[in-house]
């Protein structure tokens, strides 16, 4: 295996292992609220060639999903670290922002979520029908579509 290779996977392992006792160490309260009736699809994904980068924080990866959020279903409060843009092929997707301010996105709606942990959010499907967004992430090489998050104290 090249080297690079190697070196890649010891650094997502190093990654990981932090991230993982980050959350174990986190007090109780800070814990994010659980999303429940969504489902993802990967359709495509990529890496940006070695060399190459898209971002000022380097190699970049890029997934294409369908999402789907059923009747009731919610994405639970998390946040974005790299920028996602996706469309609401059906359904009434409800948003609810960081300082509380909530936007109702409809079929053929554009969704561009800013990245950033200052930038949390919950999305919601109170309507009768799935609602199905086809989204574009690109994110820091390696990184998740998503980060789970506490409820800012919107209710």
């Amino acid at each position: 295996m090249p080297l690079s290779k190697r070196w890649r996977r010891v650094r997502q392992a190093a990654v990981t292992a932090v991230c993982v006792a980050g959350i174990a160490a986190a007090p109780s309260a800070a814990v994010a609220t659980p999303g429940s009736g969504v489902t993802s699809k990967t359709l495509a994904e990529g890496s940006t060639a070695d060399g190459v980068e898209i971002s000022a924080e380097g190699r970049t990866d890029v997934a294409y999903r369908k999402i789907t959020i059923e009747p009731g279903g919610t994405t639970g409060w998390h946040y974005h670290p790299g920028r996602l843009l996706a469309v609401v092929k059906s359904g009434t997707l409800t948003r609810t922002l960081a300082d509380c301010s909530v936007e109702v996105s409809g079929p053929g709606d554009t969704v561009v979520e800013p990245v950033g942990p200052e930038h949390v959010h919950t999305g919601h499907n109170h309507g009768k029908e799935p609602v199905v967004l086809y989204a574009t992430y690109v994110k820091p090489e390696g990184g998740p579509d998503s980060v789970d998050a506490a409820d800012p104290g919107c209710g």
